[in-house]
């Protein structure tokens, strides 16, 4: 796919990777529907969008929130006038052990809106923007379209995140399963799956925190947002890609 002119909806656009990710294909020549919560957020990611040679529109949308998916995705396509792919990059964690047992006792199990919050956002989200912009794409007789599913390293088990694991399974393996139903018109899909990447929450941790992180990974260090938005990039524009997930993550795994 050539990214000039088409229009794509990044979720989670306010910051972190999904503001890189934005930016990255703004600057391949596409056009950015930017989804988040915090509207500040939104209007800065829409001017770096403007600033690297592309354009950007602010949506202020609750991925885990059927109606608003529905009316975002209607929105997108009477705005820009297509719709071309989507990048599924919304997501929250909650973490927390499975059970906590010390002395004899439970002190602490993981809630239910632990666990809940999670999957609303992390897997029921990316459901309902992937079922919505497959959707769309087919009702504009789009000639190709793609759409991206952000996974986790996670998704292999993480200590602490069984909420945010199996979500992020679940999200790579939606990948694959649509793949298979919408080959037959041209809608590719696809997950990326990062490692340890510089985001706001690594950046905040204490220097020696951060140092343990960055031996762990055999490149010798951390990632960044550019990374991950190289391999979104390489997914909309190799035409012989879908369905599988690229780890992203220095070797780690």
């Amino acid at each position: 796919m050539d990214l000039n002119n088409k229009v794509i909806v990044v979720t989670g656009a306010g910051r972190g990777l999904g503001r890189g990710i934005a930016e990255g294909l703004a600057a391949a020549g596409a056009r950015i529907a930017c989804v988040d919560l915090n509207e500040d957020d939104l209007a800065e990611t829409v001017s770096l969008c403007e600033k690297a040679g592309g354009g950007g529109h602010a949506y202020v949308v609750n991925v885990a929130r059927e109606e608003e998916v529905e009316k975002l995705f209607s929105d997108v396509a009477q705005d820009l006038g297509r719709l071309d792919g989507c990048v599924n990059n919304a997501g929250i964690t909650r973490d927390g052990l499975l059970v906590k047992f010390k002395d004899g006792q439970v002190q602490k199990k993981m809630s239910l809106e632990e666990w809940q919050s999670v999957m609303d956002v992390n897997l029921t989200g990316v459901f309902l923007c992937g079922r919505e912009a497959a959707a769309k794409m087919l009702e504009l007789g789009v000639d190709e379209g793609v759409i991206v599913n952000m996974s986790s390293l996670a998704k292999q088990g993480s200590f602490g995140q069984s909420n945010y694991s199996a979500a992020k399974a679940g999200v790579a393996t939606l990948a694959e399963v649509w793949a298979r139903e919408l080959a037959k018109f041209n809608i590719r899909t696809g997950a990326i799956a990062p490692g340890t990447i510089n985001t706001d929450m690594i950046a905040a941790m204490k220097p020696e925190a951060r140092e343990k992180l960055t031996q762990a990974v055999p490149l010798g260090r951390i990632g960044e947002a550019e990374h991950i938005a190289n391999s979104v990039k390489f997914i909309f524009e190799n035409d012989y890609f879908t369905g599988r997930c690229i780890e992203m993550d220095g070797g780690l795994r």
